[in-house]
């Protein structure tokens, strides 16, 4: 059974920095997008970055753009996402997803375009 484990997270103060790491199987790491969400209470899941792992492509939200960096190691089938200045508006839980394609562009960072999640990991970031 296919599935995306996810480490990292934590709690810091506002500037701080976490990364989070995504690990998948040969099929989805390198058939897929893989995305970061994110879930804060009160809100919708919200696509935070992707990244293409076959070609090294990316996206990023508005909101995390210049900060949130999505990164891939093809010898660990690994997804990072390095988070730097972060703000007590990140502070959420975070999913790892995989979607298979083909995903048109203006859903790469869409929740319906993910079949795979991961079981999430929390980040607070306090003021």
């Amino acid at each position: 059974q296919e599935q995306l484990v996810e480490s990292g997270g934590g709690s810091v103060q506002a500037g701080g920095s976490l990364r989070l790491s995504c690990t998948a199987s040969d099929y989805i790491y390198f058939n897929d997008w893989m995305g970061w969400f994110r879930l804060a209470p009160g809100n919708q899941r919200e696509g935070v970055a992707t990244i293409y792992p076959s070609t090294g492509r990316t996206h990023y939200a508005d909101s995390v753009k210049g900060r949130f960096t999505i990164s891939q190691d093809n010898a660990k089938n690994m997804v990072y996402l390095q988070m730097n200045s972060l703000k007590p508006e990140d502070t959420a839980m975070y999913y790892c997803a995989a979607a298979p394609p083909p995903v048109a562009l203006m859903s790469v960072l869409k929740t319906d375009a993910y079949k795979l999640w991961g079981q999430g990991t929390q980040v607070t970031v306090s003021s």
